[in-house]
C-alpha cells in the first residue's frame, strides 16, 4: 500500500497551512482537502489542524454502522432477490466468458460472493479476488469451500484501503452503486482500488455511470402527506400542513417508485461519469444543468431521479445497460423523489431548466447533498416561476 500510494495525486503544502482531514486512509498517508483541492499528504507533516477540524467526530465514515449492515442476510437476501441487478453481472461475465480465461479479476466489495462465482462458473479466469470487509466474509469462504471453487476464488476480508494483492489485475468487477448512485460513496474505495490494483489497459465494470433525472406528477406523495391535514375527521388541521411539508419533504424519497404516466417531460441525463478515468476528488461536487420540455399538461410536485450503469465488453463495442429507471423493471434501489415545497402547474410547451449540483459532505464522507435549482417558463402564460431547494441524504 505505501508504496503504490506514492504514485496517486498528492498535495504541496507550505508550514501552516489549514487542510480538512477527509479519510486517514493509512497510517502514512491521508487524504485531505486544501484551497478546493484534495489530494494526498504524508500524515506525520501534520499537526493540530486535521485534529481541530474533526475532533468532535469519531468515525466520519461511520464504518462500523455501514460494515455492521452488511454482516447479516437481509441486504444480500434484498441483492441477490434483484433479478435485474444481479443477471446483468451475470450477462456481461458470460458474454465475455472467453476474453476473461486466464485473467485475474479484483470482485471488490464481493458480499456473499455471486459475481466470483459467476466468473469462475462462466469463464476460466487464472484466480478471482472476493474482497469483502464486513463479517459476512466468514461464510463467503463456507461458500466457496462448499462450492468447490477454492482452486479459483481467494476470498480476502480486507477493506480497499488496506488490500494486499501479489499482482495487478486485469478487471475490477463491483457492485458499489447506493442512492441516487453516489450514497455512502464505496465509489471512493472502487477508484482507490482502480489507481493501485488495476493494470492501465485493465477492465472497469461497470464502465460508466449516469445520473437521469424527469420532472414528474406525485399526486398520491402529496396528498397523503400535506392534503391529508386539511379535514382529518372532518377537522380544520390545515396549520399543520406548512410542518407536514418541512418533516416530509425536507429531505428525498429514497424508495420511490415512479410510474411512467407521471412524467412530464422526457427524461434527462444528469451525469455521465467514465469509471476508467474519473479522479477520486471529482467526487467531491459534481454539476450539471438540465432543460425539460413539457409534454402534458399536470401538476409539477418534484423531481425524480435513477441511475444506470454500463458495462463495456472487451473485445466488441456491445455493452450490457442496468437501467434501473421507470421505463425498465423495478430494483431494488427503485427511484428518488425530490420534492418541491408548493406543488405547480403547467402545460404543454412549458420549460423547465435549471441545475442540479452533488455535494458531497465534507465530515460525514458517506453522505452528500443535491441542490436543485429550477424556473418555470411557461409562453402561454408568459410568466416565470423561480426556486431552489438543498437536499441532504442523509447529512
Amino acid at each position: 500500500m505505501e508504496v503504490a500510494i506514492r504514485w496517486l495525486k498528492k498535495l504541496s503544502l507550505s508550514q501552516g497551512d489549514k487542510v480538512l482531514l477527509l479519510n486517514a486512509v493509512t497510517g502514512e498517508w491521508w487524504w485531505v482537502e486544501h484551497n478546493g483541492h484534495c489530494g494526498y499528504v504524508p500524515a506525520n507533516y501534520l499537526h493540530g489542524a486535521c485534529e481541530e477540524e474533526d475532533s468532535d467526530v469519531d468515525d466520519p465514515w461511520q464504518d462500523e454502522e455501514y460494515y455492521g449492515s452488511y454482516k447479516t442476510l437481509k441486504l444480500h437476501l434484498e441483492m441477490l432477490s434483484d433479478q435485474p441487478r444481479t443477471q446483468s453481472y451475470r450477462n456481461v461475465i458470460m458474454q465475455n466468458s472467453q476474453a476473461l480465461k486466464g485473467k485475474r479479476i479484483l470482485d471488490l466489495g464481493c458480499g456473499t460472493g455471486i459475481i466470483s462465482f459467476f466468473c469462475a462458473q462462466l469463464s476460466e479466469p487464472e484466480v478471482v479476488y472476493a474482497v469483502e470487509a464486513s463479517d459476512i466474509v466468514e461464510q463467503t469462504r463456507k461458500l466457496v469451500e462448499e462450492n468447490g471453487y477454492s482452486r479459483v476464488i481467494q476470498v480476502l476480508g480486507q477493506r480497499a484501503e488496506e488490500l494486499q494483492l501479489p499482482t495487478k489485475v486485469d478487471v475490477l468487477v463491483s457492485e458499489w452503486m447506493g442512492t441516487c448512485l453516489l450514497f455512502e460513496f464505496m465509489l471512493e474505495s472502487v477508484l482507490l482500488a482502480r489507481d493501485l490494483w488495476l493494470k492501465e489497459d485493465g477492465v472497469m465494470w461497470p464502465s460508466t455511470a449516469r445520473i437521469h433525472m424527469v420532472p414528474c406528477c406525485a399526486d398520491r406523495e402529496y396528498s397523503s402527506r400535506v392534503h391529508f391535514w386539511d379535514s382529518p375527521y372532518g377537522l380544520n388541521f390545515s396549520s399543520l400542513k406548512p410542518m407536514a411539508v418541512q418533516e416530509f419533504f425536507s429531505t428525498p424519497k429514497p424508495d420511490y417508485v415512479l410510474k411512467p404516466e407521471d412524467c412530464l417531460s422526457q427524461p434527462c441525463t444528469l451525469l455521465d461519469v467514465n469509471l476508467k478515468t474519473i479522479k477520486i476528488e471529482a467526487l467531491e461536487r459534481m454539476s450539471s444543468e438540465f432543460q425539460f420540455h413539457v409534454d402534458c399538461d399536470g401538476t409539477f410536485h418534484g423531481l425524480t431521479a435513477w441511475f444506470s450503469v454500463q458495462f463495456q465488453n472487451i473485445d466488441s463495442q456491445e455493452q450490457v445497460d442496468l437501467d434501473t429507471g421507470p421505463f425498465n423493471p423495478l430494483t431494488h434501489w427503485k427511484h428518488t423523489l425530490f420534492m418541491l415545497d408548493q406543488p405547480m402547474q403547467v402545460r404543454t410547451g412549458d420549460k423547465i431548466a435549471g441545475s442540479a449540483v452533488f455535494t458531497r459532505n465534507p465530515i460525514w464522507r458517506r453522505h452528500l447533498s443535491v441542490t436543485i435549482t429550477w424556473s418555470i417558463t411557461s409562453p402561454s402564460q408568459n410568466t416565470e416561476q423561480n426556486g431552489c431547494k438543498v437536499f441532504p441524504i442523509w447529512r
